[in-house]
């Protein structure tokens, strides 16, 4: 669900606008009658290891071994 809002409007009533994207709704901002922003909640992706399955990591990257080697490993 999406719904529209002036800036001022936004302005006036932003914390509840948080609350209502933060539960889910769209909230497009508009200025001068055309959208200019969209306000909606973060989504969180897990980190799952392997995402960057084949990068290559650089001889003179200086982390510690152990974090190079569980990376490697997964």
């Amino acid at each position: 669900m999406s719904t529209q809002v002036s800036v001022a409007q936004a302005k006036a009533e932003f914390a509840a606008l948080v609350s209502r994207a933060e539960a889910g709704e769209e909230i497009i901002v508009t200025r001068n009658g055309k959208p200019v922003v969209r306000l909606s909640a973060l989504t969180t992706a897990p980190v799952v290891y392997g995402d960057l399955a084949g990068l290559r990591i650089a001889d003179d990257l200086s982390l510690p071994n152990d974090i190079v080697d569980d990376f490697l490993a997964r």
